[in-house]
């Protein structure tokens, strides 16, 4: 009879992982669930991080993980990189709130400017969430309309306007703590239909299309054909504007973002993650004329009915601002990217490998420099080689992949091999090397072997 996953892999996590469900146990006690972000929730704890430096960091017990979660994408230069971290020890000592401008966040935005195709003018805020939110406002406020359309399983931070139709069941009309009326000015479309955000479309009352550019959730729910392209011409030629949620792909798919790597402008781009260099920051930037709804003008001041407001107290600080400028100077060599591509697409060659020659139900996908591993169903155009779109499986599935108890058992399975994914996937930096994904390609092998010894998939 097969031993059941939590007597083995689970058993083995809580033994070795002591340090981790001791943190856990404590943080239970001040902090609400005992996490700080919903992505870090794993059962039946989760991993305590001690230090970091390059791909790697150490959990409180001293075991060495490769690190995919890399800031939650935001690290595409490793941990501590030597430049920003000089970058941002020189600013903070020279200050860390001016309460004013300074040249750094002019140096940051004109920077943006120079990378980013859509980008006339840019507006910084504290972190993606506050960028996507400002991109909606400004879009009602330019367009004086009211109603955001998003595409089903489609993630741009938690803020209110944000979160309907992010998870399944899709089509459900309430989220906990939002009121009706606010969900109300959201619509929600699948993906990869034209034909039918065209017909939403011409009811005419939507402000803004927002979307990821490399399909939902960083490409687990990928974008197919020339739907970009589809999306952009559709919404130009109903005078709708189209905000390209950039926060994982901005200077991660190319120094210019999905935009520049797709050949497609939107009129806003929402920017976080990689633009502050590891630090709290993010960004909304995009078309003058659309930009300026946030400028002061003389016929619309503070209370002025056509002028968005935004605020911010650590807007464009100076220590991110700092670490914002080092790593957009760097990730301006499109080296960079290419590098992390190639990896990428090594570890997901390297895991359908596994996955074919151990025969389980599982894919690895994914584009740029981020992979995913779903486990339960197999894809139904998987070849021991790169897979881009799968195909054969639900959009449901594929977004729930990672999350469900099949995707932790792998995350618990990969921390004790030494690799920390990031549900069930992860994104590539420059201080990986040939090597991790070798070590990680041989982990996954193992741990999907003691799965499969356990009778997981069954």
């Amino acid at each position: 009879m097969a031993i059941a996953t939590e007597q083995t892999i689970h058993a083995r996590y809580d033994r070795e992982f002591g340090g981790s469900k001791k943190m856990f146990e404590r943080a239970r006690k001040s902090i609400t669930g005992g996490i700080t972000h919903d992505g870090r929730n794993i059962k039946p704890f989760p991993p305590y991080i001690a230090q970091a430096d390059g791909a790697y960091k150490w959990d409180v017990n001293g075991h060495k993980l490769i690190d995919y979660a890399i800031g939650h994408g935001s690290l595409i230069l490793g941990h501590n990189d030597p430049e920003i971290t000089a970058a941002m020890q020189e600013q903070a000592a020279r200050g860390t709130h001016f309460s004013a401008g300074h040249e750094g966040e002019i140096l940051w935005a004109e920077k943006v400017i120079e990378l980013v195709p859509s980008a006339d003018d840019v507006r910084f805020t504290a972190s993606g969430t506050e960028a996507t939110l400002l991109a909606m406002r400004v879009a009602r406020g330019y367009t004086e309309k009211s109603t955001i359309l998003k595409f089903e399983g489609h993630f741009h931070g938690w803020q209110d306007y944000a979160l309907k139709g992010e998870k399944p069941p899709f089509e459900s009309t309430t989220v906990p703590g939002i009121p009706n009326e606010t969900l109300g000015t959201v619509s929600v479309i699948p993906s990869n239909d034209p034909a039918m955000l065209e017909e939403r479309l011409v009811q005419g009352d939507v402000a803004a299309v927002i979307l990821e550019p490399s399909g939902a959730s960083w490409s687990t729910i990928q974008l197919k054909d020339d739907f970009l392209k589809q999306v952009r011409d559709i919404t130009a030629k109903h005078g709708v504007l189209l905000i390209f949620d950039e926060v994982i792909t901005g200077f991660r798919w190319a120094p210019g973002g999905a935009q520049q790597r797709f050949g497609v402008t939107p009129d806003l781009t929402t920017l976080a993650k990689i633009i502050a260099g590891g630090m709290p920051g993010g960004a909304v930037a995009g078309r003058r004329d659309v930009m300026q709804m946030i400028a002061f003008r003389d016929d619309a001041g503070w209370n002025g009915a056509r002028r968005v407001q935004q605020a911010g107290t650590f807007n464009a600080n100076p220590v991110a601002a700092a670490a914002g400028y080092t790593a957009l100077s760097k990730c301006a060599d499109p080296s960079v990217q290419s590098y992390c591509d190639d990896l990428a697409k090594k570890i997901r060659v390297g895991l359908n490998q596994v996955i074919t020659s151990l025969g389980v139900p599982a894919f690895a996908w994914g584009e740029s420099s981020v992979f995913h591993v779903a486990l339960g169903k197999p894809a139904s155009n998987l070849v021991a080689d790169d897979l881009h779109t799968p195909e054969g499986v639900s959009v449901e599935f594929l977004k729930g992949s990672g999350g469900d108890k099949l995707g932790m058992a792998f995350e618990i399975g990969m921390l004790i091999e030494g690799v920390h994914v990031f549900h069930s996937g992860g994104l590539l930096s420059t201080r990986h090397t040939d090597a991790d994904v070798e070590t990680t390609v041989a982990a996954a092998e193992t741990v999907l072997a003691a799965l499969t010894a356990e009778g997981a998939f069954k």
